[in-house]
């Protein structure tokens, strides 16, 4: 009676949290309210961008327009180092409502809602309803999601894939029988234990997985990972197989589920798999011969983009790599604000290797080596280092998983015949190894390749739902548990003192620019400093200047009180025992910096698309003061201007342009003859027909030196010019 007792007021506090977390349809609610209002609003503004925004929209223009969904063309050039899903989507959603940013945009936001429930309804299933409802907020207020889908690029549609293909994997390879008994099987706790090992008993696992039986059976979810794992690989090529099956190879072999294999259905699913993937492939590489050096498409997109990518030897050279320092730290960024909690997490993590060391006893040799075995990881890193050529952190980490292997396998030898290396049991258990290993592998897997920002967003939600057990557990425990408290509150801390920085960073600003008018062109305004020679997709923050404030009054603001207010208000929150409110007010002040951030984002729109452009060029035609029969031409590569090509919807001529995604493509017998020299630019200038000349800001100078004065000026905006070769057909008229 008196365990009894004991039990339920250690369970009190959870079952008070249980009771004050959103009911499921109240959770839903509000996470699609959340969505409208920071990523369905924000469909609308700013214009397309020119390079990757701009050039994608065209590719899936071309398909939307031709019907011809095997190849991608941009500027009617093949554009051939692609996967097809995403533009079949774009294409699709340009048939319903027409060629706008509005049908640009919506799929990947459609992606980012589908991904937040998603992560709700994995984290609901083996977890909690607080873990989901954290998950989900989380996944729509982290900066790297909202920031990385501003723009026409795969990554939320292949991180919703993979999580897909994960999760079914999970529940495949375990029958259903043996599910629902894990489902109804009750906690198990020592009466003997001390009161604080019954708390963690009950917060971090033990605990029946809400809702593990379904009504699916395995043979489902079997062939929908296989699925899920072809759409991946139709959105971003074999990177997707790379990821799934690292994870699923360690996480087989670790749990022991690998007797199960045949609960994935390897040969009826790789059949599934290849209908569907398959056919494209084979098409592109029929249709797409006698490219550069007699390369085709199956060359350029399975070794150029993916194995020659990965090593830093693709070609053309129009990429950058992050430096492994920045790489790493700036996921405290992108995860930005809930990274901040991963001190929690951390702790979480020791808690539950002290669980398992106490469940596994090691053996008597082995705990005279654990207190050398952190310096030999670092030693045997530095002889991997010296060995491989590659980067320490991945050294670093291959040392670490080779003595944690050698670890698994001496404890193995000690238990009974047939026992896995690590034993999970509930979903719960088995969700946080699989989720662990996947995002372990996609950051190890690109700090060693080529990358970009936005590369590692696959591994977002893994590491969003970690976050979001850690969270909702040490909520769980904070009464009892002082570690717990400490955790929290060192991210509440962190996230106050920052908000105050950037607070008097933004005041500082607007104080400096107070009596600047407001320039509605804040190119005129920036540094152009060129970091990374713009290859990094983040480059252009690093050209703001304190006289950019002026056009940035409003949203700078609004973050400001954001700042100001949103974390204290959190940290007063959590102290006084209302976590939910506290972690909704984070949550809030992610929205409110959001919403701040889309208005600046749309400030930017003079700078970062050339739409003004193809606004003038349509203005001079439809007033009559140019003729519609012009030759619009590009100075350089084309990524420079294309919002101006998908706006004016018409093909255009590049001067030097031979380069980038247009370099390969326009090597084909068939290819349109857009490619001028400048030589050819002079000799046409002035004659037949009217000629319009964009040229972007680091190209005037060459232009200028090409053509002197014979040359009038229609149009310029943030540096960038658009010349006519002649007056206009009616001089009063301007644009």
């Amino acid at each position: 009676m008196l365990a009894d007792t004991v039990l339920e007021k250690i369970a009190e506090p959870k079952a008070s949290l249980e009771s004050c977390t959103p009911r499921r349809s109240a959770a839903l609610l509000t996470l699609t309210g959340l969505w409208l209002i920071i990523f369905f609003a924000a469909l609308f503004s700013p214009p397309l961008l020119d390079d990757a925004d701009a050039t994608h929209s065209d590719a899936a223009r071309h398909m939307a327009l031709s019907g011809d969904l095997v190849t991608l063309r941009v500027d009617g050039i093949r554009y051939l180092e692609k996967a097809p899903l995403p533009y079949w989507l774009g294409a699709l959603s340009f048939r319903l409502f027409g060629f706008n940013t509005f049908a640009v945009h919506l799929p990947q936001a459609i992606g980012v809602f589908l991904l937040a429930l998603f992560g709700y309804q994995w984290a609901y299933r083996a977890f909690n309803p607080r873990t989901a409802f954290y998950t989900g907020l989380a996944t729509l207020t982290t900066v790297g999601v909202f920031l990385f889908t501003r723009y026409y690029i795969p990554e939320v549609l292949l991180s919703l894939f993979l999580a897909l293909a994960l999760f079914c994997l999970l529940r495949s390879v375990v029958p259903q029988t043996s599910q629902t008994a894990i489902a109804q099987r009750p906690t198990r706790i020592d009466p003997g234990s001390s009161n604080a090992e019954k708390i963690v008993a009950i917060a971090t696992g033990t605990q029946p997985s809400r809702g593990a039986s379904s009504s699916f059976s395995p043979a489902v979810y079997a062939y929908g990972m296989w699925t899920a794992l072809a759409l991946a690989v139709l959105t971003k090529g074999l990177v997707a197989l790379v990821f799934f099956f690292g994870t699923a190879i360690a996480y087989l072999i670790l749990s022991g589920e690998y007797k199960n294999w045949r609960g994935l259905k390897p040969f009826t699913g790789i059949l599934l798999y290849l209908v569907i993937a398959a056919p494209w492939h084979i098409l592109a590489g029929l249709r797409n011969t006698g490219g550069m050096n007699g390369h085709g498409f199956f060359w350029f997109y399975f070794i150029n983009e993916h194995v020659l990518r990965f090593l830093g030897r693709r070609y053309p050279k129009d990429y950058n790599k992050l430096p492994g320092y920045l790489f790493w730290s700036l996921h405290l960024v992108w995860l930005f604000p809930w990274s901040l909690f991963c001190g929690t997490l951390c702790r979480q993590a020791y808690v539950a290797f002290q669980r398992y060391r106490a469940s596994n006893p090691a053996p008597v040799d082995e705990a005279k080596t654990f207190y050398w075995q952190p310096y030999a990881v670092v030693v045997v890193g530095l002889v991997l280092q010296n060995a491989l050529k590659v980067p320490y952190i991945f050294t670093l980490f291959l040392a670490l998983i080779l003595f944690l292997l050698h670890g698994l396998r001496r404890r193995q030898s000690h238990s009974p015949s047939g026992t896995a290396l690590i034993s999970v049991e509930t979903l719960a258990q088995r969700s946080t190894l699989v989720l662990s290993l996947f995002a372990s592998l996609v950051l190890v897997f690109f700090s060693l390749s080529t990358n970009q920002e936005y590369y590692t967003f696959p591994a977002y939600l893994a590491i969003i739902i970690l976050l979001a057990v850690a969270l909702s557990r040490a909520e769980q425990t904070y009464a009892a548990d002082r570690s717990s408290r400490l955790w929290i509150m060192v991210g509440h801390a962190t996230l106050t003192v920052l908000g105050i920085a950037i607070a008097i960073t933004l005041v500082y600003g607007l104080w400096t620019s107070r009596h600047l008018p407001f320039v509605p062109d804040i190119g005129d305004l920036l540094a152009h400093r060129g970091v990374g020679d713009y290859t990094l997709s983040m480059s252009g923050i690093f050209d703001l200047t304190g006289p950019s404030f002026a056009a940035l009054r409003l949203p700078a603001a609004l973050a400001t009180i954001a700042f100001l207010i949103g974390p204290s208000a959190a940290w007063l929150l959590r102290s006084q025992r209302r976590h939910l409110a506290s972690t909704v007010a984070v949550a809030v002040t992610a929205t409110t910096f959001f919403i701040a951030a889309h208005i600046a984002f749309a400030r930017f729109a003079p700078m970062l698309s050339s739409k003004s452009f193809a606004d003038t060029i349509q203005h001079l035609e439809a007033s009559h003061a140019i003729s519609s029969e012009n030759r619009v031409i590009f100075y350089g590569d084309q990524s420079y201007g294309s919002s101006i090509t998908f706006y004016l919807g018409r093909q255009i001529e590049l001067v030097d342009g031979r380069t980038s995604s247009m370099l390969f493509g326009g090597t084909f017998p068939d290819a349109p003859p857009i490619f001028l020299t400048p030589q050819d630019v002079l000799n046409i200038w002035g004659q037949g027909e009217r000629k319009l000349l964009f040229v972007p800001l680091d190209q005037r100078g060459a232009v200028d030196r090409l053509l002197g004065n014979h040359k009038i000026l229609l149009f310029e905006s943030s540096g960038k010019a658009l010349y006519t070769d002649r007056p206009l057909e009616n001089s009063d008229r301007t644009p």
